[in-house]
């Protein structure tokens, strides 16, 4: 993790300082850049969206969906709480938090658009940072590529209809034109030019070109970032003025939702028998998530100013420092995951 990367936090931070102060004062900048769409696609945003996530795309070689059968036990137990659980729980902490113990904090009319962030958010598992946390925990490359790959695939075909079907019950109204065409700009095109690029990028200059290209994007993916988050606060300025406390109350439901699902991925890989170095990246993925896309997604199905995009946006400012914890629990609960006697048992079989 470079050190931009590290305090990704700290500029987050920093952003919403700047958009904020550049919604006051430059409003008719702002007012320009929100109504230039097509197809309620905001034109700047999608540019932006496609700087961040195709740089981190491109590290996801598909090749390695064949592995996925060596390390059967610890992608069962992410793919069940990245699919199964997580957006569930959100959507039930969301509810519980947002719909109800912290309504009357909230602007009036807005909890529902929050859920709805919050849904957007967990609904997508988390990829290239993945990388970032696994190699902290001394994870396994193979089953960290091999996961993160699948969950790409399963994207394509699950998120549209998961967040559908969880806005459903939270009584949200799905505009399902724009819900598609969020899954096809941000999901679908984005995997596809990627593979293209990485093809040929292998071809002419292997692993090592890769390299090469993936170092100078990586800047420009964060920046891409940061420029969203400007953007975004530049709208939401005078809310967070208005009501600071939103951010606060908005990052309860996630970090819960976070430790959550990481200590029941750990726990069922314990209980399941997995090594360690499996169960460490196994914890972090089913723990951390996609966050550009939700913050896209979030944009082009409900707006710039709305409250599903700023819910998204809490998800970044908590990111880095919350599952830097996560990579610290599990580094120092090694000791403790390796006496479970599932563990221990088929530690013995493979030496045998």
């Amino acid at each position: 993790m470079t050190t931009f990367e590290r305090f990704l936090s700290l500029w987050v931070a920093l952003c919403i300082v700047v958009g904020i102060a550049a919604g006051h004062l430059m409003p008719g900048v702002f007012a320009a850049i929100g109504s230039a769409e097509v197809a309620s696609v905001n034109l700047p945003v999608a540019v932006l969206v496609w700087l961040m996530i195709i740089p981190m795309l491109l590290k996801i070689d598909f090749g390695a969906l064949g592995a996925v059968r060596r390390h059967w036990r610890g992608i069962g137990v992410t793919l069940f709480v990245n699919w199964a659980v997580k957006p569930f729980s959100m959507a039930l902490l969301g509810s519980l938090f947002i719909g109800w113990l912290f309504a009357p904090l909230l602007p009036a009319g807005q909890a529902p658009s929050y859920i709805a962030g919050l849904i957007l958010l967990a609904a997508a598992p988390c990829t290239a940072m993945v990388f970032v946390w696994s190699n902290l925990c001394n994870g396994e490359p193979a089953y960290t590529l091999s996961q993160v790959a699948l969950n790409d695939v399963l994207m394509v075909v699950l998120f549209a209809p998961l967040v559908g079907l969880l806005l459903g019950v939270a009584s949200i109204t799905v505009p399902w034109n724009t819900l598609l065409l969020s899954v096809l700009l941000y999901i679908v095109v984005p995997v596809v030019l990627a593979q293209i690029v990485r093809g040929a990028v292998l071809a002419r200059g292997g692993q090592a070109g890769l390299d090469r290209l993936l170092s100078r994007l990586s800047p420009v993916s964060l920046v891409a970032l940061l420029a969203t988050l400007v953007l975004l606060f530049g709208f939401q300025g005078e809310q967070i003025v208005a009501q600071p406390l939103v951010i606060v109350l908005l990052a309860v439901p996630i970090l819960i939702q976070v430790y959550l699902n990481a200590g029941l991925a750990y726990w069922l890989n314990r209980a399941a028998g997995e090594a360690h170095c499996v169960a460490g990246p196994s914890a972090l993925i089913g723990a951390s998530n996609f966050f550009e896309l939700a913050v896209a997604a979030a944009i082009g199905l409900f707006g710039l100013q709305s409250g599903a995009a700023l819910a998204t946006v809490v998800g970044v400012l908590i990111e880095v420092p919350v599952m830097l914890s996560v990579v610290a629990i599990v580094n120092r609960s090694r000791g403790w995951y390796e006496r479970g006697g599932a563990v221990a048992r088929r530690a013995g079989a493979l030496r045998e």
